[in-house]
């Protein structure tokens, strides 16, 4: 892939040995942007980003400002001036993660004015002052609604158990199950459906695995597992979703043993979105987050004092919380390129809406951000914010092949040979007769885009938000409907492998298939219920172990004296057993295929 030459290449060299024609094609924007932001010195010192990026004209009163590329010790004689506010005072602090530190002003800068932050780069014995300068948002007074509650739960349409009452997932049903599919369990959140929303595991037989209700009033997105720390995890986001179709929250980061490690909100002031949370092996996160500011919106045919939602891209160093990177699309993107009009009612106008990002495969830090209402992806340059090419939307890079183009797409996913997936929505509203998944390849020599595979439901689904396509290690495709409450794994060659569904009106924003493997830190549940005649049944359940085979129940007179009456295969999520009456007290044991002990349950009385 060496003819893979982009313009972080060139943007990144001192604006004066580009060729002449680089310097018109990049504009002035850019060319400030490279001046200000060394990426390349004769001393081959590493790439320095600086945020808030150079001319960002919506920066937060709270931000700070963010060196990401040399370590606090070669950073020196760091000035912030505000236009209205004068000089700030501040401290460095160093990110845990990656070589860079953020200046915390002491003090929040002023609505609407011009800042210019500057420091010393020290690097080798060479010494360069680095700049950026840009423009505090004006905050509307606008309060965003949540979403309404979900309606009461319907019989049939939820699961209820007799040792875990505290939880009502949906019911799922499996429709299809066909030999080639590839084992694992799968991870959805229910939300907007009937009754509890919450991260949620269930077999490839539709069984429950693990179900964590949320708060009333908030919902969960994006379950999946990742991996921090070198050990595998979870992670969801959580949070209230807005009649804006964003969210405000907070991205979890849960064990193995469903213990919580950490959380990941965004900086500078703002709520982590519901659209995306990716993990790097160093221990930072990308997050996506929304602002809601004052802005012209005339070039567009909206009013001049209008409220724009703008997206927000953030890298966070997750040990302190610090940002190390941040991107917003409005300096970036046109408003005109946006398939959404300004609302002329007064509220705000969502132009971009960021869903997915994207880690390159190259190793070059640069990422592809998703973006449902210009119906195109963005390569962004991680040094200096610069869009590098575009993928679809008005005014595309490439030539865009036969069946390329997408409309409200979603999850748009480097993969390893280099491809791209995307989850091509095609509604709301409707462009296209249904949902698909497409796989594309570009051809970087030839500046085209061709179309790989399609792959569609039977019966056709059209999902007006939400969806996402994981491609498996054996090459199958593991796809969520989004606002359409099924997921379904097709084969390389577009074959229906699996298909389930939760009741509508659910929805799960995504859908991903894993290998899990848990043991719970919290003890197995246990109740146990009069059957009658001198019997109880004993009904056991662990949330989330994944390796339980057997259950051994264990009776006595005393909660001291229990012994051992019976054992009893493992059913599913939850377990009943009828014994006669022995003694008056009860436990279970949860047990491995090999008769392990792996967990005991407290001990009960009917």
């Amino acid at each position: 892939m060496n003819n893979r030459r982009r313009l972080p290449a060139l943007s990144l060299l001192p604006p004066l040995l580009l060729p002449a024609r680089v310097r018109a094609s990049l504009g002035a924007v850019a060319l400030l942007v490279a001046m200000t932001f060394l990426a390349v010195t004769a001393t081959g010192a590493r790439a320095l980003s600086l945020s808030p990026l150079n001319g960002t004209p919506d920066a937060s009163p709270q931000t700070q400002i963010s060196f990401l590329g040399v370590p606090a010790s070669e950073i020196a004689d760091v000035s912030v001036v505000g236009s209205a506010s004068g000089p700030h005072a501040g401290r460095l602090q160093s990110y845990a993660s990656a070589a860079g530190a953020s200046f915390l002003v002491a003090h929040p800068f002023r609505q609407g004015e011009r800042v210019t932050a500057s420091a010393l780069i020290d690097r080798d014995g060479h010494t360069k002052r680095v700049s950026t300068s840009f423009t505090v948002a004006r905050l509307p007074s606008y309060s965003p609604s949540p979403l309404g509650s979900p309606s009461p739960a319907k019989p049939g349409t939820v699961q209820s158990f007799v040792s875990q009452p505290a939880l009502h997932p949906p019911d799922v049903t499996v429709t299809t199950d066909a030999p080639g599919a590839e084992p694992g369990d799968v991870f959805i959140t229910p939300t907007h459906g009937l009754g509890q929303s919450g991260p949620m595991i269930i077999d490839g037989r539709g069984g429950l695995v693990w179900f964590q209700p949320v708060p009333t009033g908030e919902v969960a997105t994006d379950l999946k597992v990742q991996s921090y720390r070198g050990q595998p995890v979870l992670t969801w986001w959580q949070g209230v979703i807005a009649k804006l179709g964003v969210g405000f929250g907070t991205d979890e980061i849960y064990s193995s043993s469903y213990e919580p490690i950490a959380a990941v909100t965004a900086g500078n002031g703002y709520k982590a979105d519901l659209h995306d949370l990716q993990l790097t092996p160093q221990g930072s996160a990308f997050v996506t987050a929304y602002s809601l500011v004052d802005a012209d919106l005339s070039s567009a045919g909206g009013p001049r004092q209008g409220i724009l939602l703008d997206s927000v891209l953030q890298q966070i160093d997750i040990s302190t919380g610090l940002v190390m990177f941040e991107w917003h699309a409005d300096g970036h993107v046109a408003l005109s390129d946006s398939f959404t009009t300004p609302s002329s009612t007064g509220q705000p106008w969502d132009y971009f809406h960021i869903n997915s990002i994207s880690l390159d495969p190259w190793g070059d830090g640069n990422f592809v951000v998703s973006s449902r209402n210009t119906w195109a992806a963005y390569e962004i340059s991680h040094h200096t914010g610069q869009i590098l090419w575009r993928v679809g939307g008005k005014r595309p890079s490439f030539k865009m092949g036969a069946g390329t183009g997408t409309a409200w797409q979603h999850n748009v996913r480097w993969q390893p040979d280099h491809t791209l997936t995307v989850f091509d929505d095609g509604a709301t509203p409707k462009e296209h007769s249904q949902s698909r998944v497409i796989r594309e390849r570009i051809d970087w020599a030839l500046r085209t885009v061709t179309l790989l595979s399609r792959d569609t439901h039977t019966p056709a689904l059209l999902a007006g938000s939400q969806g996402n396509d994981q491609v498996l290690p054996d090459g199958n495709s593991f796809v969520g409907w989004g606002e359409e409450p099924f997921f379904t794994e097709f084969s390389p060659t577009g074959q229906i492998l699996f298909d389930a569904h939760i009741p509508a009106p659910g929805q799960s924003y995504r859908a991903y298939e894993f290998p899990w493997s848990a043991t719970p830190a919290a003890p197995p549940a246990i109740a146990v219920q009069s059957a009658g005649a001198g019997n109880v049944t004993v009904y056991a359940s662990w949330n989330g172990a994944t390796g339980v085979s057997g259950w051994r129940i264990l009776d006595g007179a005393s909660p001291t004296g229990l012994v051992p009456v019976a054992t009893a295969p493992r059913t599913g999520f939850e377990t009943a057993i009828p014994l006669p009456i022995t003694a008056g007290y009860f436990a279970v044991q949860a047990l491995s295929p090999t008769g392990q002990v792996l967990g005991t349950s407290p001990t009960t009385q009917p």
